[in-house]
């Protein structure tokens, strides 16, 4: 991805250096629920309720990488407020921009308190996007998704949690919530979070329009969205897959939607709630 020498986005906060060290409580099948719950966004509120926080006393110090991931983040957040925004426009509503929080170690958010452990999140409740950097490392050696253009479908995803509160489907997702069963639930999720997908897709499309995608990110992207299926992260948290617990969608879902809104580039063709074959 051609991003430097581009805009930043002034809508970045950042707290590294500031949280305290997160603690997940319920032992491995906390860990495994993190994974497949909360990877890659969703609203993440009621598993943060258990995440306490202790005091680190570690000094955080920015490293080169870090510095520079800093700055890509930024870029990539601004490319999205003027993809977004135009999006928006034409359609005779108007963008609320996102602020994104760089943190390291933990951060307290309105949905709770998390660790970086849980990933990249967005919070409808404050309308911030989080994301702790040392996640780059991981998405290349533990998820084998390498590249900028990884990082930033993995940003354009939680951006599209942010649309989709705008839209006002996150406080749908929110009625539904009390009113059907777990498993019922989780078929919903996976409605949302493949919807996200799409919009990632409808962002890369115009990021492709204006010149700034180089060969072989598009197929970063997929690489990264089948990284993050739910079948490719229970196999290999459990070796085995549990269908009815899936909350985020197959890696050919993921790709399959993400693909599907960077050929349309719209918002009219990512009705996921709708669709009859996902």
């Amino acid at each position: 991805m051609e991003w430097k020498g581009r805009r930043g986005s002034q809508n970045v906060e950042d707290r590294r250096g500031l949280s305290g060290k997160a603690v997940v409580g319920g032992g491995i099948g906390s860990i495994i629920l993190v994974l497949v719950v909360l990877f890659m966004g969703g609203d993440p509120s009621d598993i943060l309720s258990n995440v306490t926080s202790t005091p680190s006393n570690t000094e955080y110090v920015e490293t080169e990488q870090d510095k520079e991931l800093a700055e890509f983040v930024s870029v990539v957040l601004a490319e999205t407020e003027d993809v977004w925004s135009t999006i928006f426009e034409k359609e005779g509503m108007v963008y609320r921009e996102p602020t994104l929080v760089l943190f390291s170690g933990s951060v307290q958010s309105a949905c709770g308190m998390a660790g970086a452990a849980v990933g990249p999140f967005y919070c409808p409740a404050d309308e911030k996007l989080y994301i702790d950097l040392s996640f780059y490392d991981e998405l290349q050696n533990k998820f084998q998704a390498p590249g900028d253009f990884a990082m930033a479908y993995v940003i354009a995803h939680e951006v599209g949690h942010h649309v989709q509160k705008l839209l006002g489907t996150s406080d749908e997702m929110a009625k539904i919530r009390n009113q059907v069963s777990e498993e019922e639930y989780n078929k919903y999720s996976v409605r949302l979070e493949l919807q996200a997908d799409y919009l990632a897709g409808v962002w890369a499309h115009h990021a492709q329009s204006i010149g700034i995608l180089e060969e072989g990110d598009y197929e970063e992207a997929l690489k990264a969205a089948s990284a993050v299926g739910d079948d490719t992260i229970q196999k290999r948290a459990r070796g085995y897959v549990v269908p009815e617990s899936f909350t985020h969608g197959t890696s050919d879902q993921r790709k399959r939607w993400f693909s599907k809104g960077f050929k349309a580039g719209n918002l009219r063709e990512g009705d996921t709630f709708n669709a009859v074959n996902l």
